[in-house]
């Protein structure tokens, strides 16, 4: 084995978004474009000799190959050790989880999450810190820099390892060490919740049905939901990880897991279904016939924490989205906590968790998860749900209701318009950024704006800034309308329209949705003009 020094040049469009980089599985296949973005990783950390790190992905296509680079390259950049995953595979929540119990310098996850897979789908890379967390932007931001001015990448000629074998085995003076994925994970969840609660509950004929979306948590789901907690054998469908996830989109909503949501609507249906996505980090929680919105689930979770032993000690504090709705809130002013808002994109959860200001967290984007990693985690939304069911014996239904009931209800929608013009998109944006200045005061739709703007953040902890995060119309009642373009699509631009509502009055909480929000709806076409601008009658998915 030696290590080469291959000559290369930049590569445009290297810039990570919310959440690595994620182009094209062409795109990442073609010629050094993968090996300079790696180096411009280990470029940017500087000395790793004698670290550790973690690496592992979602199994998608190009996973395994793209696995075997990253191990020759970590080699010739002089890493002690490498912890993988048993055939490439970790979950996202599961890197964060390894990286904080072994106490690795990092870790690269081979993942495009919720994007679709297979030789045409996506394939996408990101770079965990220290404290199992997103790479913040000003370390994204230099890697981007880097991948502006490389001229070389550094690499072993070492041979293909074998990635299903579990044990160690050497590159150049690196150790790899092929781990069970779902050992560390599991035993972490084992500390947060009260399995012999949950264990009594499938004992007692609780009956469950978990989606994988032939994603990576099927094997964390099946190892964890049927062999250590009991739930009936078939309980996890499409629990095989696939590299096209079966010809599915495995993002976890009512448009794309609709086996589930046909499952939990039959006369027969179980009593509590929930779906998590490409790399197991984000979550769906359904009742029969009824599913649970995320912002719902997390304001939920959040007041019923002290449920699972995790929690017994009660909340630090709350943090959520901004584009998330405001139920959260609701719960913290009632627990006397505070409730953060941030910017889309967990990176930015990192330092509020880092710092014991936040215990819980979410995204409207169905994810949520804790300071137990510093990740969303689709799996331990699930069994905290499954916690809560033990301990309250009630249906999922009952329990929103309840909640509703007690703290009134957030009506809420996202509205999503894909593969839009990236240049139409851009000035919609920038035509509604213009009216910002003159909307307050304005009457629309029967409401009044109290505040209009491009939502910008200051990180409370370490004082960094985040600015033009999403253009935010909030009306004197509270009612909400926001825009911001996402950062996740790989094609062209995805527009997200988020609407919001709150109703007091529980005999107003069985409207329709959309009706509830119809107003609000008619007014953010008149002041985006969507259809005009986009060409689009109606969004690509509602939930």
């Amino acid at each position: 084995m030696t290590i080469q020094i291959i000559n290369t040049a930049p590569i445009a469009g290297q810039r990570p978004g919310t959440s690595g980089l994620r182009k094209k599985v062409a795109v990442f296949s073609a010629p050094q474009y993968l090996e300079n973005f790696v180096q411009s990783v280990f470029d940017t950390l500087g000395d790793r000799r004698g670290q550790t790190l973690v690496l592992g992905g979602d199994g998608r296509f190009y996973n395994r190959a793209a696995i075997q680079t990253v191990l020759r390259m970590a080699a010739a950049h002089g890493y002690a050790r490498v912890l993988l995953g048993q055939g490439g595979i970790l979950s996202t929540p599961a890197v964060s989880c390894v990286i904080r119990k072994h106490g690795a310098s990092g870790g690269l996850i081979l993942s495009a999450s919720h994007n679709p897979g297979g030789p045409d789908g996506d394939f996408g890379i990101k770079y965990n810190i220290a404290n199992g967390g997103p790479a913040p932007e000003k370390v994204t931001e230099a890697i981007y820099a880097r991948t502006q001015a490389i001229t070389e990448y550094r690499i072993s000629d070492a041979a293909d390892i074998d990635l299903d074998k579990p044990g160690s085995v050497r590159i150049e003076q690196m150790t790899v060490e092929v781990i069970d994925s779902v050992a560390d994970y599991a035993e972490l969840m084992q500390q947060l919740f009260d399995f012999d609660a949950i264990r009594a509950l499938f004992a007692g004929g609780l009956r469950l049905c978990f989606d994988g979306m032939h994603a990576v948590s099927g094997p964390y789901a099946t190892a964890i939901l049927e062999g250590m907690l009991g739930a009936p054998k078939g309980s996890v469908i499409n629990g095989v990880p696939l590299e096209d996830f079966g010809g599915g989109h495995p993002d976890p909503n009512p448009v794309n897991a609709q086996e589930l949501i046909a499952i939990m609507a039959a006369e027969d249906a179980p009593d509590f279904g929930a779906a998590s996505d490409g790399d197991g980090d984000r979550n769906m929680i359904v009742g029969r016939r009824f599913d649970v919105t995320p912002s719902d689930s997390l304001a939920i979770l959040a007041a019923n924490a002290t449920v699972a032993p995790g929690y017994r000690a009660g909340l630090t504090g709350i943090a959520r989205s901004m584009p998330t709705s405001g139920a959260a809130d609701r719960v913290a002013s009632a627990l006397g906590i505070p409730c953060y808002e941030t910017p889309t994109g967990w990176k930015f959860f990192g330092t509020l968790l880092d710092a014991g200001m936040a215990t819980l967290c979410g995204e409207e984007s169905y994810g949520t998860g804790s300071n137990h990693v510093r990740e969303k985690d689709g799996l331990w939304a699930v069994l905290f749900w499954l916690n809560l069911l033990a301990e309250k014996k009630q249906s999922v239904e009952d329990i929103v209701r309840a909640h509703w009931a007690a703290y009134g209800r957030n009506y809420y929608s996202r509205h999503d318009y894909e593969d839009i013009d990236s240049a139409s998109a851009q000035q919609l944006m920038e035509a509604v950024r213009g009216q910002l200045a003159a909307l307050p005061g304005q009457t629309l739709g029967g409401c009044t704006v109290a505040l209009a703007d491009d939502f910008s953040y200051t990180d409370p902890v370490d004082g960094s800034v985040a600015t033009q995060q999403g253009i935010r119309i909030i009306m004197t009642d509270g009612a909400r309308i926001v825009l911001r373009l996402s950062g996740t699509g790989t094609e062209g631009a995805t527009l997200r329209l988020y609407l919001e509502r709150y109703e007091a009055d529980p005999a107003q909480h069985d409207i329709p949705t959309q009706q509830a929000l119809a107003g609000l709806i008619a007014v953010a076409e008149k002041v985006a003009q969507i259809r005009a601008r986009t060409g689009r009658d109606a969004p690509t998915v509602t939930t």
